[in-house]
């Protein structure tokens, strides 16, 4: 049996499917590749949507000696060993590091001078954003690049030509070799049950291949019963469930929450993926309105990851309708986002001396029962309000009645 991922790889940018804002002619990506001044990038992604492939089309371009690494695996050893081969060459090679967000701190270091002399050209890949998990001195000498789920439009024009490829042929009666026939709900099955991973769909039609070389959708069902974690058969499905499930419960509709939730869980979406998105919503949405809220979203969140399905669908239930019957408050999401474009914009304070490790004068507010007045910024910034909602309101007087803020 073929391997059709690897035969349908592409060679260049124009046969890329998907990811126009990185392959189209104008894109910065394509512009800098095409000029062989690339620098060292990370892509981030869901599964399947071309971060190996562009790296390969990169290298192919720039006319570089490609080495592919997995970042569970890869040894400090492996990588010096390169950077001692290509160390006087004229040709630099493309390191490729798939999972990067998973490099240890030693591993890190060690790319950090070659990254530095541009003696290597460093790319690495991860389904999570990498830069959260890199150092500062990485993330100052890369970019950063976004891919996105692949479409149903391009998921199609990239099936049309597996199924015209003559190269993806099935051995069967002996010798014989005969083209693959896809009839039209076979078609859509296909793309409709990948969530908008191109290797996840050439899989499934790799292996129904081998069962016979007219692909029905019942041979389709028999290997994949239900669809992979997008689970949407249109393009923006996908987003639109998961966004209609969070505003419904911030909107406190808990009928909504759980038809929304229903929807999501029959299209096949991860039990995993929706727990996340409920302990988001339990910080962004309620907060100290409840502070109990993200406890219980993150038990959920790890429940469904041991129990799994069908079960799962219960613990789901219960956090989205406890969410949506809590009391709602984003004032810590205002906060943070309030602080944040503070730092953003240059506001970096001087450290008051008391507050410094060595500093003198620090008072310690348990010598006073608890609380005692003292400078903790040496600007005074407002960027957390408090409302009269829940039990944000029982924090907020508490917090008046022993510092005398008056409301």
């Amino acid at each position: 049996m073929s391997d059709f991922t690897h035969l349908l790889r592409p060679n260049n940018f124009d046969d890329l499917v998907g990811q126009e804002h990185l392959s189209s002619p104008t894109s910065p990506l394509r512009v800098l590749c095409e000029k062989g001044v690339l620098g060292h990038s990370f892509f981030f992604g869901p599964a399947g949507c071309g971060k190996t492939s562009i790296a390969r089309v990169i290298a192919k371009k720039m006319d570089m000696p490609f080495y592919e690494f997995n970042a569970t695996s890869l040894k400090v050893e492996q990588l010096r060993k390169i950077f001692e081969q290509y160390k006087n060459a004229l040709q630099k090679p493309l390191i490729f590091i798939d999972e990067v967000h998973r490099l240890a701190k030693n591993q890190q270091e060690v790319l950090l001078p070659v990254m530095e002399n541009n003696s290597v050209l460093i790319i690495g890949a991860s389904t999570e954003n990498p830069f959260f998990s890199l150092t500062s001195a990485i993330r100052s000498r890369s970019m950063l690049f976004e891919l996105h789920h692949i479409s149903n439009e391009a998921l199609f024009k990239l099936l049309d030509k597996a199924l015209l490829n003559s190269k993806l042929t099935c051995t069967v009666s002996g010798s014989e070799e005969v083209l693959l026939a896809c009839n039209d709900d076979a078609k859509d099955y296909l793309v409709a049950s990948s969530g908008g991973d191109a290797r996840a769909m050439l899989k499934l039609l790799e292996f129904a291949s081998n069962i016979d070389t007219n692909i029905t959708l019942d041979i389709l069902k028999s290997l994949r019963p239900n669809a992979l974690s997008a689970g949407s058969s249109e393009a923006g499905v996908h987003y639109d469930l998961t966004s209609a499930m969070i505003k419904s419960i911030r909107g406190s509709d808990a009928d909504a929450g759980i038809y929304y939730l229903a929807r999501l869980i029959d299209g096949g979406e991860s039990a995993e993926f929706i727990a996340r998105r409920l302990v988001i919503l339990a910080s962004e949405d309620i907060g100290n309105a409840n502070p109990q809220a993200l406890t219980l979203t993150t038990s959920a969140m790890t429940s469904v990851g041991k129990i799994g399905y069908p079960e799962a669908r219960i613990i789901l239930a219960q956090a989205v309708i406890y969410l949506c019957a809590s009391p709602k408050s984003n004032s810590a999401y205002e906060a943070i986002n309030k602080a944040l474009n503070t730092v953003n914009n240059g506001v970096m304070l001087e450290i008051p001396k008391h507050l410094k490790q060595t500093g003198d004068g620090y008072l310690y507010p348990h010598d006073f029962g608890g609380f005692v007045k003292q400078s903790y910024m040496s600007k005074c910034l407002k960027f957390v309000e408090l409302k009269d909602i829940g039990y944000e309101k029982k924090m907020k007087d508490w917090l008046i009645s022993i510092t005398n803020i008056e409301k």
